[in-house]
């Protein structure tokens, strides 16, 4: 029973993981938004697993990569992947929401190195006392430059795989 759910549970796509290998097929995604990526691989009967590459600084597009077959997951900030029939899972709980915009209520933001947790800009958010909230914007969905808004606001969240978001006060 234990290993059927380890198995069960390894299934699902998750944010912050690659598939690497068995590629027959990759294609810019636009919007850039890991559920086109996994939608496709749905229609696809050779798809087997995907991985979804998030834009950087050097290529402001989102890429999908198709498989085969079922490769081992590894660490990768940069790819959300998952196997076919599994959709996406984003991370939950705790003070960071991703794939979630809090637009509007902007204290003020600053360009950030890339980071994809947004650790730095909850930081800076926790650091100014009139900060409640914060959003960090993923280098090349806005410019080539990663950004973190400040908010004096609470505002409610919007899903977008932009982001990364959370409140602190």
């Amino acid at each position: 029973m234990l290993a059927l759910l380890l198995v069960a549970s390894s299934a699902h796509a998750q944010v912050g993981f690659d598939r690497p290998g068995s590629d027959y097929s990759n294609f810019v995604v636009r919007p850039a938004d890991p559920a086109l990526c996994a939608s496709r691989c749905e229609r696809e009967g050779r798809c087997r697993a995907w991985t979804f590459q998030y834009p950087t600084p050097d290529n402001p597009n989102g890429v999908c990569w198709l498989k085969n077959t079922v490769p081992t997951r590894t660490k990768a900030p940069c790819c959300v992947s998952g196997v076919r029939g599994a959709g996406v899972i984003e991370p939950r709980g705790g003070p960071v929401e991703y794939s979630i915009d809090r637009y509007g209520g902007d204290l003020r933001n600053l360009e950030l190195p890339p980071d994809s947790t947004g650790n730095a800009c909850k930081a800076a958010c926790e650091a100014d006392s009139k900060c409640r909230a914060w959003t960090y914007l993923r280098p090349g969905y806005a410019g080539p430059a990663a950004r973190c808004f400040l908010k004096n606001q609470v505002k409610p969240p919007r899903r977008r795989p932009c982001c990364i978001s959370g409140v602190v006060r």
